[in-house]
């Protein structure tokens, strides 16, 4: 079964494999004793240290080693924060960034801190000048993933922080998506990452701190990891952890353009075989191996259910994939669809044939959930003098969209129709579907119940 949803989790690298079981016979023992079996654990966490920091590019004694990459995240925001606490308390994230920096940013907030996001294109890319207008006398850290995990977009990471230097400031980056392909360019301050997404086992973090930068670790202070991650090391894991990092680095130059041919393939293919699909991202700054793509009136849980039984994993970033029933934050900064949104993320060492089953698959998952979701009861279509109407209350994305698209037909080229919904997703998805069809999105206006939002018919 072809797992294409490496970005959230890569499948076990061999060597990572490896290193783990010939580990647990040498790592056990405490790597803070001196006997013989301390001594061995110690060469072990040393020797996967030295590892890690050569293939981040910084120093040993720089890179702290935590138990996730949200828990490097955690600890370097709060460390960061607390360290220049003289300065204030003004965090400057993306709108984009992974939740673990954003929860962090909540509680700031919650504190008494203040945050300021920093938008991003249609293509999900920040504006270094705008970082620049975010920062003021207080502000205490920025934070800037160096590639989206949701859509790919590689940031100008490099820019961003000489900006940031020149004001001062430190900018931590979150390098988890991109680690796997090559160090974070530019004078980052702090960076995190987590080993799962380059093939190494779950619950190993790196949290790496520059020399120079004020850090103050929050919590009670524990003698092992500089005091940045209290408790005992799992040394099996780091040194897998680290194995790993080196053995995908040896193959990510020729591997990334392997996958990168074959995401381009899908990005051009798509479009193609299946109508009304917008690929989103950046066509060019993006990871090797990330492709994202929504689909009108798709609903995107049902979708990724069509594509598990003909055997593909793939993800969602669309509402109807989590539990709260909002859209993702990302394709919501991006103002892209939202609806029937598929990642498509290839782990290191994808069959091309496998790529060419998912595109034939793709075309009649597609139709078979269009089909499911049908078209609209004429009685919920009235006009109020010159507007069509859409009553679309109680009805979660894609429906409200579906709506639209039957009616859009039945009012004059410079009519309106007025849809009405409660669905959040309608927010982000009605717009979009105007930019991808050519109709001018007017606005919304509240409604006794829901919003209401106007269209015009443009062409």
């Amino acid at each position: 079964m072809p797992y294409f949803d490496a970005a959230s989790s890569a499948p076990l690298h061999p060597v990572a494999r490896q290193a783990l079981q010939a580990s647990l016979d040498e790592g056990w023992a405490d790597p803070a004793r001196l006997y013989r079996e301390g001594r061995r654990a110690r060469v072990l966490l040393d020797a996967a240290r030295e590892a890690a920091a050569e293939a981040v590019g910084c120093r040993p004694d720089e890179l702290t080693f935590t138990s996730s990459g949200t828990r490097a995240v955690h600890t370097g925001l709060a460390g960061a924060l607390a360290g220049r606490r003289r300065v204030g308390r003004h965090l400057i994230v993306s709108a984009v960034e992974h939740s673990s920096v954003l929860h962090s940013a909540e509680l700031l907030e919650a504190s008494g801190g203040s945050v300021t996001q920093v938008a991003v294109d249609r293509a999900g890319l920040v504006d270094p000048a705008a970082y620049g207008d975010a920062l003021r006398a207080d502000t205490a850290l920025a934070c800037l993933q160096s590639a989206n995990h949701e859509v790919g977009t590689e940031q100008p990471v490099g820019a961003v922080a000489e900006v940031c230097r020149e004001a001062g400031v430190p900018l931590l980056v979150d390098a988890a998506q991109s680690l796997v392909w090559g160090p974070v360019d530019g004078g980052w301050s702090l960076l995190t990452a987590s080993a799962h997404k380059w093939g190494g086992p779950s619950g190993v973090g790196l949290l790496v701190v520059r020399k120079g930068v004020r850090f103050a670790a929050q919590g009670p202070v524990d003698e092992r990891e500089s005091g940045r991650a209290p408790g005992f090391e799992n040394i099996p894991a780091i040194v897998a952890a680290a194995a790993s990092l080196r053995a995908v680095r040896a193959e990510a130059a020729e591997e990334a353009v392997r996958l990168r041919e074959l995401t381009d393939r899908i990005r051009a293919r798509v479009p193609r075989l299946v109508h009304d699909v917008e690929v989103v991202g950046d066509p060019v700054r993006r990871l090797p191996g990330v492709v994202t793509f929504s689909c009108l009136y798709v609903d995107g849980e049902a979708l990724l259910h069509e594509l598990d039984r003909e055997g593909f994993s793939v993800s969602s970033g669309s509402s109807c994939t989590s539990s709260t029933l909002t859209p993702s934050h990302v394709l919501r900064a991006m103002g892209v669809l939202s609806e029937g949104n598929v990642r498509v993320s290839l782990p290191l060492g994808t069959a091309e044939e496998d790529v060419e089953r998912f595109l034939a698959v793709l075309p009649r998952a597609v139709a078979a959930v269009r089909e499911k979701l049908g078209a609209p009861v004429a009685s919920q279509v009235a006009r109020e003098e010159d507007v069509l109407v859409v009553d679309s209350l109680g009805k979660r994305c894609p429906i409200p969209v579906i709506e639209l698209a039957k009616v859009i037909g039945d009012v004059p080229v410079g009519g309106l129709v007025r849809v009405l919904s409660d669905d959040e997703a309608a927010r982000l998805d009605i717009p979009a579907w105007c930019e991808m069809r050519n109709q001018e999105y007017v606005g919304e206006e509240p409604a006794d119940k829901g919003t209401a939002y106007l269209i015009r018919r443009a062409s």
